[in-house]
């Protein structure tokens, strides 16, 4: 359990660094806490709920989140994570474990290339376009978060990077999404799924430690040199699992 509490607060800091991260909360329950796959996307998708209030209130503080572009993409993700927890409920163990390592492997490879996006935001000077953009983003990441348990930046900051948004309103805007995805994905799980509550709640705490620790980082130096550890770390974990899954079946 030691290790699982020392795994959340790095996890945090992550979260609050570079947006990525607490998807690798997942195989660390597995690994750790004994849970089944679909017991540790639940209670990492719960604990993810807290970790958002505290980014959220960390890069609201600092002037990060820029509303215009995060309240469409929570539009579009509510009802789609909700859906991605019925999902959860109804796929495989061994689906599940591919999609989750194709997932970590995708953030691993981001953050490893530092994409920039396009020059300037995808359909710029197209307010009505651009805002049915975010919404398909944020239905993208619900569904995504819902069924793989992850809290949402491991979607939306990649997908609004490549889209040309600025990193951190990206990051920002995945605060935010983090509470939005993660209490729709949750009530699926509470009606569908089955959630570690208690243990989870101990994360969550630790979790928001690291979050705001790692929302000081991200404002006060270059991520860089953390992103491509998360990178490294990401690809290593997606390639462990994707390798696990043949002895599995």
């Amino acid at each position: 359990m030691l290790w699982l509490f020392a795994a959340a607060l790095g996890i945090g800091i992550l979260i609050g660094t570079v947006g990525i991260g607490g998807i690798l909360l997942i195989p660390a329950l597995s690994a750790l806490a004994g849970f089944t796959l679909h017991e540790a996307m639940a209670t990492a998708l719960f604990t993810f709920v807290f970790t958002g209030s505290a980014g959220t209130i960390a890069f609201q503080r600092r002037g990060s989140i820029d509303w215009t572009l995060t309240v469409p993409v929570c539009l579009g993700a509510a009802p789609f994570a909700f859906a991605g927890a019925w999902l959860n409920s109804r796929a495989t163990a061994d689906l599940l474990g591919s999609l989750l390592a194709a997932i970590i492997i995708f953030a691993g490879i981001y953050a490893l290339a530092n994409w920039r996006g396009a020059g300037e935001p995808a359909l710029h000077g197209r307010p009505a376009a651009q805002r049915g953009l975010l919404v398909a983003v944020g239905a993208i990441v619900g569904l995504g978060a819902g069924l793989a348990g992850v809290g949402g930046p491991v979607l939306s900051v990649p997908l609004m990077v490549l889209a040309g948004f600025p990193v951190l309103a990206s990051i920002g805007t995945g605060q935010v999404i983090q509470i939005v995805a993660a209490s729709a994905g949750t009530l699926g799980n509470l009606q569908f799924g089955a959630i570690g509550l208690e243990l989870g709640l101990a994360l969550a705490a630790l979790e928001i430690v690291g979050v705001l620790a790692g929302a000081r980082l991200a404002h006060a130096m270059s991520p860089l040199p953390l992103r491509r550890l998360v990178a490294l770390l990401c690809i290593g974990v997606g390639a462990f699992l994707l390798g696990q899954l043949p002895a599995a079946a």
